[in-house]
């Protein structure tokens, strides 16, 4: 069963989220100092209002670029097979790029993605994301920025959706501990795709 919007809980307040995005900037600002060819690479659809409020706080200098994945799923457990949906537009050779993505989960899509673009000979290669869940990791990958490590909760508001819906919230919503509860073990792997 699809869990309604009143089955979430605020999580994170837009105060909190603006202020945790201010510090990433500023960290990830002062890491890549010398650097004169940063590319944001922005993964769709989730992290487009995360990277929308990060780049205000990086360097003037910086471009960005987009890409999608999925992945194909049987059932409500995911196969784990990646697939682009929508590539970037620009080479990355010689260049410093900062993969900003909404939520790690289980690492499949993103170990995936390090390995695509490593082919791709970027000078380096950095995760930043908004939200980690390591109790759902399949697949270690290094995420060298994030905004808030979570437990094991299905989450929406900020550019993170059910269904299509609620990506639009000021804020991130969980779904409550019965809920959640209910969805463990059967069906939350049929709402979260491998990330």
């Amino acid at each position: 069963m699809t869990p309604s919007f009143e089955d979430f809980e605020p999580l994170y307040s837009a105060d909190q989220l603006r202020e945790r995005i201010a510090e990433l900037g500023k960290q990830i600002s002062t890491d890549l100092a010398e650097s004169d060819n940063l590319v944001v690479v922005c993964v769709l659809k989730g992290a487009i209002v995360f990277m929308s409020d990060l780049i205000r706080y990086l360097p003037h200098n910086v471009t960005c670029d987009f890409l999608r994945l999925s992945s194909y799923q049987g059932g409500t457990q995911s196969t784990g097979t990646v697939r682009f949906d929508f590539d970037l537009t620009q080479p990355i050779k010689g260049k410093d790029v900062l993969i900003v993505e909404d939520i790690v989960d289980t690492g499949l899509s993103m170990h995936f993605l390090l390995k695509a673009l490593s082919a791709r000979e970027p000078r380096s290669l950095k995760i930043c994301t908004l939200l980690d869940k390591p109790a759902r990791r399949k697949r270690e990958v290094p995420i060298s920025y994030t905004g808030f490590q979570i437990e094991n909760r299905f989450v929406i508001g900020y550019g993170l959706d059910l269904e299509g819906r609620y990506r639009n919230l000021p804020y991130i919503a969980a779904l409550t501990a019965d809920k959640q509860a209910a969805l463990d073990g059967n069906s939350e792997d049929a709402l979260h795709a491998p990330a």
